[in-house]
């Protein structure tokens, strides 16, 4: 009997990552791929991206709605509670062998808590990382702790992993899922990017992703005109602008964001969602990626261009080198772009070196998930990290 392997997404960031783990998954006779699409995905404001998904192939076994009407704390909230109800009706009807999660978003969350209560084993993507500026910190650990097998980006996230008390024998670590795009994907031609976004490339680009800060309040729109302000000053320089998640307070920036691009249309233009092979296909022609987007931190080095990192979204993760930091003010941001543009910055970018992966990450994946075993796995102690005498008298 084939082993009935559900991958969960609700975002279209969540798909870009999942998708060359979905196409092994699919491609192996042994196993049967569940897919439950939920979120972002299925609204029209967002770009009904479930489309994106059918059209690569994929079949959508079930398609969850949750309220998202609200982007404030109490409707993000409700949209939990939402989530709970239906992902558990789609997991008892399905009933999978092990569900995927990837990330900390608060969707992902409640397909957790539900997978749980239906003592349904969870296989976790890019546990251990942290981002100390969002609230998706603490969904992602607590998702770890719901979760029976982990697939980490990076040896310092396995071994926090590991220190919230899971056993190593499950831990396992095998680079960031994203960058196998990067090797897969036939990406676009500077030529063939322009024709699709209607817009041409000026001698300076860049790429902007900015989302909401969640552990601050009512920041969101007074970070975001900072940034407007310093981009608003470049001269011969094109903006992409890609719009935010369903986070707390997103529908601010993008609202911003359209005000913005209908004021400047001759350098800016602006996507509620480019699709994994138009944005990794755009990253190759850009100076930097700018805001507070994880792709900024993941994928931007593998293209040997800088990212300029705002703010706290994105604090505590491992950084390479083309990492500029900044705090959400105009003259920080100006003088990380100032940075950027330096001769020794860009002549240091050629040297840059990955720290998330070969790009290899979905069959390493999927080779665990297809031949682990499964029984009694739902049982699991708290592993404590053995401690040196000393330590354990507190001297």
């Amino acid at each position: 009997m084939k082993r009935k392997i559900c991958v969960f997404t609700g975002t279209r960031a969540e798909y870009g990552i999942l998708r060359p783990l979905l196409i092994v998954i699919k491609n192996d006779p042994a196993l049967k791929l569940q897919l439950v699409v939920s979120g972002m995905h299925l609204l029209p404001e967002f770009g009904s991206t479930y489309k994106e998904i059918e059209k690569d192939g994929f079949k959508i076994d079930k398609k969850v709605g949750i309220s998202l009407n609200s982007d404030t704390p109490f409707g993000l909230s409700r949209a939990v509670g939402a989530g709970l109800i239906s992902f558990s009706k789609a997991f008892k009807a399905l009933g999978p062998d092990i569900i995927v999660i990837v990330g900390d978003r608060f969707e992902a969350f409640s397909a957790a808590v539900a997978a749980l209560v239906l003592r349904i084993p969870i296989a976790h993507i890019h546990g251990g990382e942290a981002t100390f500026g969002v609230i998706d910190e603490a969904f992602r650990h607590a998702i770890t702790k719901m979760s029976h097998l982990h697939f980490t980006s990076a040896e310092e996230y396995r071994r926090r992993v590991i220190q919230l008390g899971e056993y190593p024998v499950r831990v396992f670590k095998v680079g960031a899922l994203g960058l196998d795009n990067l090797k897969k994907l036939r990406l676009l031609s500077k030529k063939a990017i322009e024709q699709e976004l209607h817009f041409k490339f000026n001698k300076h680009n860049l790429l902007i992703t900015y989302h909401p800060v969640t552990l601050e309040n009512n920041t969101s729109g007074a970070q975001f005109r900072s940034l407007l302000q310093s981009l608003d000053e470049l001269r011969e320089t094109a903006l992409i602008f890609t719009k935010a998640n369903a986070d707390m307070d997103g529908r601010i920036i993008n609202k911003l964001i359209d005000e913005y691009v209908a004021k400047n249309s001759s350098k800016a233009v602006a996507f509620t969602s480019m699709g994994q092979r138009l944005y990794l296909s755009t990253m190759q022609f850009v100076d930097a990626i700018v805001g507070n987007s994880s792709s900024g931190i993941i994928e931007a080095p593998s293209f040997k261009i800088g990212t300029i990192n705002i703010g706290d979204r994105q604090k505590g993760r491992i950084k390479a080198k083309s990492i500029i930091d900044c705090r959400p003010i105009k003259k920080e941001i100006t003088n990380a772009i100032r940075k950027l543009y330096s001769r020794k910055f860009q002549s240091m970018l050629r040297g840059v070196a990955n720290p998330y992966g070969d790009g290899k990450t979905a069959p390493r994946i999927k080779k665990i998930l297809k031949n682990y075993g499964l029984k009694n796995i739902i049982k699991k102690e708290f592993y404590d990290i053995p401690v040196k005498n000393k330590e354990r008298q507190g001297l």
